[in-house]
């Protein structure tokens, strides 16, 4: 069982991300939430207050950087931690999401490589040490 607040909302639009995603959290018994659009994404973060927005950055449909600029102008949502990862050579979309008020963006790679790890840095277990796959840290 995750901790109070320990949930993940994911703006992304990939399925193939969106499944990598809930499949780390599963491991460390994070519930995630997936938003494909700003709106969607708005209503989950005020419903769940998750420990980290994720945003793919090169989603269509999710339209990352309005999900960016509603969640930090919301006072409410503002501490949200927001994470955005995109194909590296997108430099334009790297300094508009940080220019946007997206905390941390990292190129698609970096993400993919770091992701358990990622999400062990905003979510704790509340039922004692995380489980043995999480802690070696391995996507399989």
């Amino acid at each position: 069982m995750a901790a109070l607040g320990a949930e993940i909302v994911a703006a992304v639009d990939d399925l193939f991300f969106g499944v990598k995603i809930q499949e780390a959290a599963r491991k460390l018994n994070v519930p995630v939430s997936l938003a494909r659009s700003p709106e969607e994404a708005s209503t989950l973060a005020r419903e769940r207050r998750p420990a980290l927005l994720i945003v793919d950055l090169q989603a269509e449909t999710c339209r990352p950087l309005e999900v960016i600029r509603r969640i930090k102008a919301d006072p409410g949502l503002r501490a949200t931690p927001i994470l955005g990862y995109v194909a590296h050579v997108r430099e334009d979309l790297m300094a508009a999401a940080s220019g946007a008020g997206c905390d941390e963006v990292l190129p698609r790679s970096a993400f993919s490589a770091r992701l358990p790890e990622i999400l062990r840095r905003f979510v704790q277990s509340s039922d004692g040490p995380l489980p043995p796959d999480a802690v070696s840290g391995g996507m399989r």
